[in-house]
């Protein structure tokens, strides 16, 4: 069966209009999908960064003064202050009330 001539104009404002009313539906979902998956890939981002800072705190916390030090390859007057000074900031961070206390400290 063909369309008459008569009913074609009337088909392609049919099509149009629904092109007219799913475009924009279907812009904004895929708008929507796009900023949930950057949303995601920036919290997995996050959650990395957060690991990797987690490891490097427990093998500094775990590290002896003279370790962290000697891994400068300082010299030895310049180590003895580096020493002090690690020690002295272990020192303070036990009673500042923000670590926990199952957290460990520097090692001396």
């Amino acid at each position: 069966m063909m369309l008459a001539l008569v009913e074609l104009p009337k088909f392609v404002a049919a099509i149009a209009l629904g092109m007219s009313v799913a475009g924009p539906i279907a812009y904004f979902q895929g708008k929507a999908h796009q900023r949930q998956a950057m949303a995601v890939e920036a919290l997995e981002s996050s959650v990395k960064i957060l690991r990797e800072k987690g490891d490097i705190d427990v093998e500094v916390s775990s590290s002896s003064a003279s370790d962290l030090c000697g891994s400068y390859g300082l010299q030895n007057d310049e180590e003895r202050e580096c020493m002090r000074r690690v020690r002295s900031a272990s020192s303070e961070t036990r009673d500042d009330g923000l670590h926990p206390a199952e957290r460990p400290t520097l090692r001396e």
